[in-house]
C-alpha cells in the first residue's frame, strides 16, 4: 500500500496538476485568480485572511527551504535551545493558520452573499486544507521534533520522487497521522488547478501578498453624490 500511495500517487497528482493548470490557463486564463469576495464582505475576511496567509506561507517557506538544505535544518536542531525555539515557532504559526482558516470557513458558511459564490470545488479544497492543517498540528503536538523527521525522512523521499526513483522505505515507519498529512498534500496538489486556489501556483503572488499595500475599492452611485463626480457634470 505504501508503494502505491507514496510511490505511484505522487506522479499521478503532479501530472493532473500540470495538465489541469495548462488546460485552465489556455481555456480560461482570466479565471486564474483567487476571485476575491472582499467587496461582498470585508470585516471577517480581514481577521481570517491575514492570519491564514502569514501562517501558512511562512510554514510552506520553511518546508521548501529544508527540501534544498536538510543538513542546515539538522545542524540548527543540534542545539536544544534552537530546536525548542523552532518547534514552538512552527506550532504557533500552525495555530495562526488554523485560526485564519476556521475564520474564513465560518465566513463562507455564515455570509449569504459569500456562500452564493462558493463552488463545490471550493468546499472540497477547504476540507482538504483543514485536514492538512489539523494533521500538521497533530504531528507537532503528538510527536516531538517533527522538523528532524521531515529533514531526515520526508525530504529524502521527496528527492527520490523528483529523481524518478521513489523510495517509500523512508516514510514507511512514520506515524499514521504523518502519512495522512503527506498524502493529503498530494490530494491538494491534484485538485489545485480546478479551484480558486490556483493562484497559489503563482509563487510570486503569495509572496507579494505579504508586502502589498492596501487596496482601495470605491463605490459610485448613479446620482452624483461626491465632489469628484460633480465636477465632471
Amino acid at each position: 500500500m505504501d508503494n502505491i500511495l507514496f510511490g505511484a500517487v505522487p506522479y499521478i497528482a503532479i501530472t493532473i496538476a500540470i495538465l489541469g493548470s495548462i488546460w485552465r490557463y489556455n481555456s480560461n486564463r482570466f479565471s486564474w485568480s483567487s476571485q476575491s469576495s472582499q467587496f461582498l464582505e470585508n470585516k471577517t475576511l480581514f481577521f481570517g485572511s491575514f492570519p491564514w496567509h502569514y501562517g501558512i506561507i511562512l510554514i510552506l517557506l520553511a518546508h521548501i527551504v529544508v527540501i534544498f538544505v536538510p543538513s542546515l535544518m539538522l545542524k540548527w536542531n543540534g542545539s536544544p535551545g534552537r530546536l525548542y525555539a523552532f518547534e514552538l515557532i512552527g506550532l504557533a504559526l500552525g495555530f495562526l493558520a488554523l485560526f485564519g482558516l476556521l475564520t474564513l470557513i465560518y465566513r463562507r458558511l455564515s455570509n449569504t452573499r459569500v456562500r452564493a459564490v462558493t463552488s463545490s470545488w471550493d468546499v472540497l479544497v477547504l476540507i482538504i486544507l483543514i485536514i492538512q492543517v489539523v494533521t500538521g498540528l497533530g504531528n507537532a503536538i503528538l510527536y516531538k521534533w517533527g522538523s528532524n523527521w521531515y529533514a531526515a525522512s520526508a525530504v529524502p523521499w521527496i528527492w527520490s520522487i523528483i529523481t524518478l526513483s521513489p523510495k517509500t522505505a523512508y516514510i514507511a515507519n512514520l506515524p499514521l497521522i504523518t502519512k495522512i498529512h503527506i498524502f493529503n498534500a498530494m490530494v491538494f496538489i491534484t485538485f489545485l488547478p480546478f479551484t480558486r486556489f490556483v493562484h497559489f501556483l503563482a509563487i510570486v503572488g503569495p509572496l507579494k501578498y505579504l508586502f502589498r499595500s492596501y487596496q482601495m475599492v470605491r463605490w459610485y452611485s448613479r446620482s452624483a453624490k461626491t465632489e469628484n463626480l460633480r465636477q465632471y457634470k
